[in-house]
């Protein structure tokens, strides 16, 4: 090789690690910034599927040039500790359908949403605290998967769906009439809450008896604030419970975007 030659190739080899340190050096900032952005995240949404989380990233720097792809975040994210692991989301029978009241037929098989206040799916859970359960009355926008209404109880008698109905209606626009879809519960089923209903011109559809894949929707939004806004820990106070339970709701709503939703938020 020629002396000539000899230099054009150093100054190539120079070009090259100068180039390619820039390059490093720009994936550690992108990191770092994606890791901040993650971590700020995880303070108010500690478990936030990391889909979900990569789309908040990409929406908070998008401005700034960042990139990553999805095997590279869950990398990212497994390096640095930030996976979560997946809880058992199991809970306690809190529906009881054998009694005298009428059972509805189920109105949404074949229906087609096309927009917000057309279905809500209802249901209720619970949450544990060394007071007892706090049993908890969640109403759900269907298609918009937005908590409508919901409450907390000592109990599971009626007057706690029907507080969680009375929220759900409140901000119903005018007009507006969805089906009301639940499982065949007694709180369900009882004169007093088919009667709140009814007022409203509002119809009842129910699922078949343990049917409960048919209010899939409903019990997806239960595991979801369970796993994700540890509503599945047991609290000291059933107040304590309630508060918890209303910031769950509140970023629910608010911060977590859905799949369904081509990642927006439910609100």
């Amino acid at each position: 090789m020629s002396k000539q030659a000899f230099c054009a190739a150093v100054r190539l080899t120079r070009q090259a690690y100068y180039k390619g340190r820039r390059a490093r050096r720009r994936r550690e900032i992108d990191e770092e910034a994606i890791v901040e952005v993650v971590r700020a995240e995880r303070r108010v949404q500690p478990r936030l599927g990391t889909r979900k989380l990569l789309n908040i990233v990409r929406r908070e720097l998008k401005g700034n040039g960042v990139k990553m792809g999805r095997d590279r975040f869950f990398e990212l994210l497994r390096q640095k500790g930030l996976l979560i692991e997946r809880r058992d989301a199991r809970a306690p029978r809190t529906t009881w359908s054998e009694h005298g009241f009428r059972k509805y037929d189920n109105l949404l098989v074949d229906v087609v949403l096309t927009g917000p206040h057309e279905a809500w799916v209802s249901d209720i859970t619970y949450v544990r605290t060394e007071e007892g359960f706090l049993y908890v009355f969640l109403i759900t926008d269907r298609w918009s998967r937005k908590i409508v209404g919901y409450t907390g109880a000592s109990t599971l008698e009626a007057e706690g769906g029907m507080r969680a109905l009375s929220m759900a209606v409140s901000q119903l626009p005018k007009g507006k009439r969805p089906i009301h879809h639940s499982d065949r519960g007694i709180q369900y089923c009882c004169w007093e809450y088919v009667e709140m209903l009814e007022e409203r011109g509002i119809r009842v559809s129910m699922t078949k008896d343990n049917h409960c894949y048919e209010n899939a929707v409903a019990e997806r939004v239960n595991g979801i604030l369970k796993q994700e806004y540890w509503l599945g820990e047991r609290f000291k106070t059933r107040g304590q419970a309630i508060e918890a339970l209303e910031q769950a709701v509140w970023l629910y709503n608010t911060r977590r975007p859905h799949t369904s939703l081509a990642y927006k938020t439910p609100s």
